[in-house]
């Protein structure tokens, strides 16, 4: 459990609150909030209910798209459903905001371990969430020889129910990378000529 989860009693307490204090306008039903901060059901039903009570998140209606079978297929439908939003003008908003999500949950050595399975790693970078960098054009930046894209989408998984917020990324090959790098490519470019910070770095590229 990090500091943030001994100072509230809870990790789930801590994913939770960042997942709607990163996302303030989103609403999420209980099975949401379990699927995507990687907690259980019963934890997110505990935590959401005395969020609740302590005037954090309030319930709001939404629109849930669902499957139902059409025929032989299944065709997604939109279903009203319940769930909690952030509520706003909350006086904790803002203390829990700076609190928790100025914490980040990773840091650099903890980025790099997560990754070591996904390829052989010559170029990692981090932007975005991890730096307060918000106009990054992605949060991390994968450079290797024969990455394995599910691998880096489960592990990108995992980071987000921790940090709270989708990650957008970049994932090349290192030929690719590198002919980018030689023609000015502007996705490459607009990562590397502003903020980011490179946890592994074995090209050398500027």
């Amino acid at each position: 459990m990090d500091n943030l989860g001994k100072l509230f009693g809870s990790q789930a307490r801590v994913k939770i609150l960042r997942l709607f204090l990163l996302n303030p306008l989103e609403v999420f039903d209980i099975a949401m909030v379990s699927e995507k901060s990687k907690v259980s059901l019963s934890d997110a039903r505990r935590e959401i209910a005395l969020l609740k009570k302590i005037d954090i998140l309030a319930d709001k209606s939404f629109f849930k798209e669902v499957s139902t079978k059409s025929g032989s297929k299944k065709a997604p439908i939109r279903k009203r459903a319940q769930g909690v939003q952030l509520k706003q003008g909350s006086p904790l908003l803002m203390p829990l905001k700076n609190l928790i999500v100025s914490e980040t949950p990773l840091n650099r050595g903890e980025v790099a371990q997560r990754f070591k399975t996904v390829g052989k790693i010559k170029f990692l970078a981090i932007s975005g969430i991890f730096i307060d960098a918000p106009e990054s054009r992605v949060d991390v930046l994968i450079v290797g020889d024969d990455l394995k894209k599910r691998s880096i989408e489960t592990v990108l998984k995992s980071i987000e129910a921790e940090i709270g917020k989708e990650l957008s990324y970049g994932a090349l090959e290192t030929s690719d990378f590198l002919y980018r790098v030689s023609v000015y490519d502007k996705f490459v470019r607009d990562i590397l000529d502003f903020r980011h910070d490179r946890i592994i770095d074995k090209l050398g590229v500027e």
